[in-house]
């Protein structure tokens, strides 16, 4: 039984690798950085490194409260890295549920409830949106046995780059399908961020900062 599990797996490909699977990931992740940029005080939930030049940019101008918005995800996120892989090595014999789906689980019920917190409360709400990215970008890796982050761009459009000039050299088929699926999947996670941002940019938050584009991302 386990050796024809393995044989389906290796004709068919993992489903959490699917093409399917990174889309909807791809568009959780970027509804979760457009909303805790333009509902929760402009704080990015993955893109860590602009967090990281807001932080020194307020640390250097004697800004200190300010610089904690951007710390405290920071922090967050690494935690959510460190929780995915305690769970990845603990849960991961487990029969009855994938580890995998204990994560998307675990994402799913963070970012509903991150939708009733007030504005108030947008630094607790930034920290755990943060924390579920990081669970998520270190949960799922690959996309069609390729090196994919279904949360940030930047990798992706260097391998998809490094793909293309393989194919422009060699002339290598399945480096052109690389490039496909890559830039598929990193464009679809920047024109998930304009057209969540669009709309909800030009109205008024309400009391918990736009909660419909955070359950959104958790209904995935």
């Amino acid at each position: 039984m386990q050796t024809s599990s393995a044989s389906k797996r290796l004709l068919h490909g993992q489903m959490s690798e699917s093409f399917v699977t990174a889309m909807f990931l791809s568009l959780s992740g970027g509804l979760q950085d457009a909303y805790t940029y333009f509902f929760r005080g402009k704080v990015y939930a993955n893109a860590q490194t602009g967090n990281i030049v807001l932080l020194s940019q307020h640390l250097f101008t004697g800004d200190f409260l300010t610089a904690l918005h951007y710390l405290i995800p920071l922090v967050a996120f690494a935690s959510g890295i460190l929780a995915a892989e305690l769970f990845r090595e603990h849960f991961q014999s487990l029969k009855a549920l994938h580890w995998r789906q204990m994560i998307v689980l675990a994402e799913i019920l963070l970012l509903f409830s991150v939708g009733f917190f007030p504005q108030e409360l947008n630094l607790l709400a930034n920290a755990i949106v943060s924390f579920s990215c990081a669970m998520q970008v270190q949960t799922f890796r690959k996309v069609n046995g390729y090196a994919y982050a279904s949360t940030m761009c930047i990798g992706n459009m260097r391998s998809g780059m490094e793909a293309l000039a393989v194919w422009i050299v060699k002339h290598d088929p399945k480096a052109l399908r690389k490039v496909s699926i890559i830039w598929t999947s990193s464009s679809c996670l920047a024109w998930v961020r304009a057209l969540a941002g669009w709309p909800w940019s030009i109205l008024p938050p309400g009391p918990s900062g736009g909660p419909a584009c955070c359950w959104s991302s958790a209904s995935r």
